[in-house]
């Protein structure tokens, strides 16, 4: 998903440096010893409530600062980004976006913020596979069962999601669109309410990162259908993707960022670049995100600017084909 040479990555990782720090809210964020604040528009137990506390440790170190992760779930995520782009833009907020926020725009008529103009991206950090699971009382085995079963209920069946217009929500709908079915949508504040839903019944199939229902799935409490992958994982090497399941047409991955409110200096930047460059290269954190099945591939600042355009535009048409109400 993510494309940079060697050159652009070896240029990108550097040296940490303070030199030429040149604002007084750059040389704050090199000087103080406070903590820095990463606002997770997400609950806990989400794909990127996980990858992030699993880096959290080497973010400190990299960062040369405590990093203290404070999860603001509701409305889809829009609740946690409000507070990210209201704070000072002085390196001390910052947050980890996925999908979610180049989908906003498709989904609500009125945002209290804008997506792209109120923000500085920082990098694109990498993906998370996404996986179809089911109740495990859902009597369906893999995509073909579970399509088949789908259009026998004719709009009876549930899906949960993580909230209207997420990623998850988007996810799940394509797999019904997909299966040329419907099924009925239950929005959920957050992953860990739906999954706590669905491993209970009350709903019978949901999409979720891979890192977030591993456990779920090694314990039996849910039951894998598929991956939205164009490959196999080498995490999660016996579920097979939907593609090879006979859906073409579903691929689909999270995705996930730091980015900082509106006007952020270029040197702070730079500076918290390259630390989430250190820090995701750090020994344990690539252990952690290979056993979550995560892939890795820290962006430049600049590809990160033109790629959340990019897939807001892309996913203002999978939104429109999915037909997704505005709400």
């Amino acid at each position: 998903m993510i494309h940079t040479t060697r050159r652009d990555t070896l240029r990108q990782f550097g040296a940490l440096t303070l030199a030429g720090l040149g604002t007084a809210a750059t040389r704050a964020l090199a000087q103080s010893d406070k903590p820095i604040r990463i606002v997770l528009p997400v609950a806990t137990a989400s794909g990127v409530d996980t990858i992030t506390r699993a880096a959290q440790g080497a973010l400190s170190k990299a960062l040369g600062h405590p990093v203290m992760v404070e999860n603001q779930p509701g409305a889809g995520g829009i609740l946690g980004t409000t507070t990210l782009v209201r704070s000072a833009p002085d390196g001390f907020t910052l947050s980890f976006v996925s999908n979610n926020h180049v989908i906003y725009p498709s989904v609500y008529k009125s945002l209290p913020f804008d997506p792209i103009n109120d923000i500085t991206p920082i990098a694109i950090v990498g993906s998370t596979p996404l996986i179809v699971v089911v109740n495990p009382k859902v009597p369906a085995n893999n995509a073909r069962e579970l399509a088949a079963l789908l259009k026998a209920k004719a709009g009876d069946m549930t899906y949960g999601s993580s909230g209207n217009g997420t990623i998850l929500h988007l996810a799940a709908e394509m797999f019904v669109d997909e299966a040329g079915a419907t099924a009925r949508h239950i929005p959920y504040k957050g992953v860990g309410p739906m999954l706590t839903d669905l491993i209970g019944g009350q709903v019978q199939i949901g999409v979720a990162a891979l890192p977030s229902v591993q456990q779920h799935i090694k314990s039996g409490a849910l039951r894998a259908i598929g991956t939205g992958a164009a490959q196999r994982l080498a995490a999660a090497p016996d579920i097979p993707t939907l593609v090879e399941q006979g859906m073409p047409g579903y691929q689909v991955e999270g995705w996930f960022g730091l980015i900082g409110p509106k006007g952020l200096p270029a040197a702070d930047v730079k500076r918290l670049h390259d630390a989430v460059a250190v820090a995701f290269a750090a020994p344990d954190v690539v252990e952690a995100m290979a056993r979550q099945g995560n892939t890795i591939n820290v962006s430049t600042t600049e590809y990160a600017q033109a790629f959340f355009r990019s897939e807001m535009a892309k996913y203002a048409k999978l939104v429109k084909k999915a037909g997704i109400e505005l709400q």
